[in-house]
């Protein structure tokens, strides 16, 4: 009887574990015919979002594809809702996204549309950037008692620092005009003090003062100036000067602009360019004999910046690695002055304010401006331009606003920072500068 009992057991015990076998052979099968699915995508697949920058209204947003088929449709989504289905071709895509509102939180990402659903990107949560005030109040400052005074360039430290450079002809106690004309003017946070910046003639140590027409600071030890022909160094007691430029420069210096004391940048008439690094001055050739009246550069993300020049009837990219390349502009724009903070986005003026954005370009349709030849900014929402119609134009971000000082001042270049606005040109035959402060 025991025995009969055992054999049943061990009966049992087998047909159990035989059923067993076959539910584990029939899901292997499933297994396999699913993922045979030619609809599924890969296991793979990936969309990867950065975010690239951002604005008050604007965000830009780098897209990367991995094992996706090409071309392929995907939704992009702002804060979970689709607001529109995107063709890619390339592994690498800009998105650009507009409308946004400021100082508000956003939530983008992307998602497979029709054969890629299913796939969805990481979310990139980010907040807009806030408008800035309008409210600003100035005070003109004039210099000069004989000839054509005149200030052609500003360059702001603090509030408590700036530095205006130009040619200022001031009499002598007497009455009688100096013939030693100042070229700068700086202000210590109380009142302006005349200054006479000295240039040595190369090859001797003779002194004499001309008139200075660029300005550029790193901080109040570390000052350059250019008299259109040299550099002319300041550390905050001494002015010291390196001539190995001139036999670089043939036409006058017309800005600096240097990522650093040892990364520096000259641009001038008759297409010049030099480049200070490492102890001396390099030329660059730039390719054209036309005007080159301003530049602005930028980090570029990659350890390297973007240097952006105004060379008339078009403007030129110095890249990180030294890589220059060219974009003429329209037959109706004419490139003074430019400021940007991305390659996505740059503030060109002449005549007019006209946008390099996303690589196309964009004119202004506002009429006023249409008379802006300057512009400078701070940040997105902090631009400041100059206009022929004599106002003063700040953009906060979402809005431009003009502001009138003396109908008789004329400005040539304007300066800004986070709560200050410096214009400097001239009055009638004096020397100008105002300084407009923000309130709030």
């Amino acid at each position: 009887m025991r025995n009969i009992l055992k054999t049943k057991v061990v009966l049992n015990q087998y047909i159990l574990f035989t059923i067993l076998k076959l539910f584990l052979i029939f899901g292997l099968l499933l297994n396999l015919v699913s993922c045979s699915n030619p609809t599924q995508p890969p296991s793979n697949a990936a969309l990867q979002l950065t975010l690239e920058d951002v604005s008050c209204t604007e965000a830009w947003l780098q897209l990367t594809t991995n094992n996706i088929q090409l071309p392929a449709n995907i939704n992009l989504l702002v804060n979970n809702n689709v607001t529109q289905t995107i063709s890619l071709n390339t592994k690498d895509s800009l998105l650009y996204i507009e409308n946004l509102l400021p100082n508000q939180n956003y939530k983008f990402k992307v998602e497979g549309h029709s054969g890629l659903s299913g796939i969805s990107s990481n979310a990139i949560n980010t907040q807009t950037m806030d408008t800035t005030s309008h409210n600003f109040t100035w005070q003109t400052f004039t210099f000069g008692q004989h000839s054509s005074s005149a200030l052609y360039d500003v360059a702001i430290i603090n509030e408590n620092n700036i530095w205006a450079v130009g040619e200022i002809y001031m009499n002598r106690p007497d009455g009688n005009p100096d013939p030693d004309y100042y070229n700068a003017a700086h202000w210590n946070g109380t009142e302006w003090e005349l200054k006479r910046i000295p240039s040595i003639i190369c090859g001797s140590s003779s002194k004499i003062y001309s008139a200075i027409y660029a300005v550029y600071t790193f901080s109040e030890k570390s000052i350059y100036f250019s008299d259109g022909a040299e550099v002319i160094y300041f550390d905050g007691l001494e002015y010291r000067q390196d001539c190995s430029i001139n036999s670089l420069i043939t036409g006058k210096i017309n800005k600096l602009w240097g990522s650093s004391s040892n990364d520096l940048y000259a641009v001038g008439n008759g297409g010049n360019i030099a480049h200070y690094k490492n102890g001396s001055w390099k030329k660059i050739e730039s390719g054209t004999e036309l005007n080159i009246n301003d530049i602005w550069g930028f980090a570029d993300g990659s350890s390297g910046f973007s240097k952006y020049l105004a060379a008339e009837n078009q403007i030129i990219r110095i890249d990180g690695k030294g890589i220059l390349t060219k974009t003429m502009i329209e037959q109706t724009t004419f490139v003074n002055s430019l400021w940007s903070k991305s390659d996505n986005l740059i503030y060109t003026a002449g005549d007019g304010l006209t946008l390099y954005k996303n690589y196309s370009w964009l004119k202004n349709s506002n009429l006023g401006l249409n008379l802006i030849y300057r512009v400078r900014g701070e940040d997105y929402n902090n631009i400041a331009g100059i206009s022929a119609n004599r106002k003063i134009y700040h953009f906060n971000g979402n809005s431009w606003y003009g502001i009138v000082t003396e109908p008789n001042n004329t400005f040539l270049k304007v300066e800004i920072t986070t709560n200050i606005i410096a214009c400097v040109g001239w009055q009638d035959d004096k020397a100008l500068i105002t300084i407009f402060k923000r309130n709030n």
